[in-house]
């Protein structure tokens, strides 16, 4: 009973640990948002402001046009996430259920695309974008999600793979066909995956960079590149209290939702045999 309780304190201490080293650049965040100027500039730092400016998490909001940035943000996340979802999904189930020749060779060859890294072909993706004169809107995030992400084709290749075969048996003798299996029987119970796949690419698509500051222009732009190249000063200085406000104020939603769907996140993963 004693070593079973020192195990325990053990475990939660090192969670503890590792959780209060993973909150160290959201708290360092948070104090530097209500710091002045003058606090920044100060030697030794300041740790924690003497006067906090709680004014600084409004200013951020009217510095930059941040209402218009959130919408184009939940745009383009919610185009990719939708379409990825279902796209993967549809291919997942293809290659867990159908049958075919090369269905193996098929389903080897897209693990191996994981071991291409995204920036590798944004060059040549954005010249091909540029080219066909689709640069400055939302069509590349409609291509992508068409193109159905790799890892979560594989998860629900893992999901659908796992389903009963009397299932699809019981439905073929009823006389539904490949495509009313799928839309009646196989998404309605992968609730779980198909709610796992839609919050990761969400979530991914949120907090991407790279991509919206290549393809979109000031007005089309995404709330990770506002917040990163809106706030400074007319001398171009960059305004780290007001920038670290907007970053609280970004990443505040994908906290929420992580905190709210926890659990519903976790029993997709499991159900889809991801570990």
């Amino acid at each position: 009973m004693t070593l079973r309780l020192t195990g325990r304190v053990l475990t939660y201490g090192v969670l503890a640990g590792f959780s209060l080293l993973f909150l160290l650049p959201i708290g360092w965040l948070f104090v530097t948002a209500l710091k002045t100027g003058a606090d920044l500039a100060s030697f030794p730092v300041t740790w924690w402001p003497a006067d906090p400016q709680w004014g600084n998490f409004t200013k951020a909001l009217d510095y930059v046009p941040f209402a218009g940035y959130l919408r184009n943000s939940v745009t383009v996340s919610v185009i990719f996430a939708t379409l990825a979802t279902l796209t993967s999904a549809l291919v997942g189930y293809g290659l867990a259920r159908i049958k075919g020749a090369g269905r193996s060779a098929l389903f080897k060859f897209m693990l191996g695309t994981i071991l291409i890294n995204s920036l590798v072909t944004m060059l040549p993706t954005f010249i091909m974008f540029s080219r066909a004169g689709l640069v400055n809107t939302y069509i590349p995030w409609v291509v992508w999600g068409l193109a159905a992400p790799t890892y979560l084709a594989f998860m629900f290749r893992q999901f659908f793979a796992a389903l009963p075969a009397e299932l699809e048996e019981a439905a073929v003798i009823d006389g539904c066909s490949r495509v009313g299996i799928f839309w009646r029987i196989a998404l309605p119970l992968a609730k779980p995956a198909l709610a796992t796949a839609f919050i990761l690419s969400f979530v991914g698509t949120w907090g991407d960079f790279i991509a919206p500051l290549l393809f979109l222009d000031s007005d089309t732009t995404t709330l990770a590149v506002a917040v990163v190249n809106g706030y400074v000063d007319p001398q171009g200085g960059t305004l780290n209290n007001l920038m670290s406000a907007g970053a609280l104020l970004y990443t505040a939603p994908v906290i929420l939702l992580f905190a709210v769907t926890q659990k519903l996140i976790m029993q997709g993963v499991a159900t889809s045999g991801l570990k």
